[in-house]
Parts: C-alpha cells; structure tokens; sequence
C-alpha cells in the first residue's frame, strides 16, 4: 500500500521545470499558420535579427523554429507591459517551462507561470488580426 500512496503523492505535486517561461510554436500547427504568426511577431515588434541569415538563431531553418523565436522575442516584450499579450497568437503557440536555447541561440525568458501569478498586470491576447 505505502508504494500506491508514495506514486500519488507524486502525481498530486506540480511537475517543476526551470524557472522560466517560453513562448514556442506549436509542432502540430500547419507551415502556413506558423508563417502567419512569424510575420505578425516580426512585424509588430519581435527582435527578429536572431533568425535572419547571418542571425544565431537561423539555424535550423525551418518556419516552425523561426515562429517560436520570434513569438518568445514578441511575448517577452509584451507580456508585461499594460495588458499584457498571452502566447497564443490564434492557436498556433503556447507557454513551456523547458528552454528552447541552442548552442548559440537563446531565447529569453520571463518568470515562470507560478511567479507571474503573484505580479500579474493584464490579461491581453496577440492578436493576429489586428
């Protein structure tokens, strides 16, 4: 009996990864939505210099790697200020606590999930329509 309690009291605790939060594009999300949201980020705002051709992060050179630079560059900038965005960017993305950073590509992070909860500011959304 004590094994089954010791396997749930595992299962009941929070898995914890590292104490950031990444905004990545989703692996089971077409080529042209992934284009859409690389496009939207670069174009409002995202620091998309890393996935440009002599950038750290060019490599590899698919859309999917380049949307999730560019969506963390967007929700890092976003995500805090005034009505902050969410990583979302129409279903194509979404929040991990595992770090996308490659060699020479890192991606930055913002606090993670639990220590937002305690300094949220708003609750905005990327929107890719706008």
């Amino acid at each position: 009996m004590e094994p089954l309690v010791f396997v749930l009291l595992l299962v009941a605790m929070p898995l914890r990864g590292s104490d950031g939060a990444w905004c990545v594009c989703r692996p089971d999300v077409s080529d042209a939505a992934l284009q859409k949201t690389l496009d939207y980020a670069c174009g409002h705002g995202a620091d998309c210099a890393a996935v440009l051709p002599t950038g750290p992060c060019y490599s590899p050179t698919t859309v999917r790697a380049h949307c999730s630079y560019a969506a963390n560059s967007y929700f890092q900038q976003n995500s805090q200020a005034n009505g902050g965005a969410t990583c979302d960017f129409g279903g194509t993305a979404n929040l991990t606590d595992t770090d996308p950073s490659s060699g020479t590509c890192k991606y930055p992070a913002t606090p993670s999930r639990d220590k937002r909860q305690r300094h949220r500011h708003g609750h905005g959304t990327a929107r890719l329509d706008e």
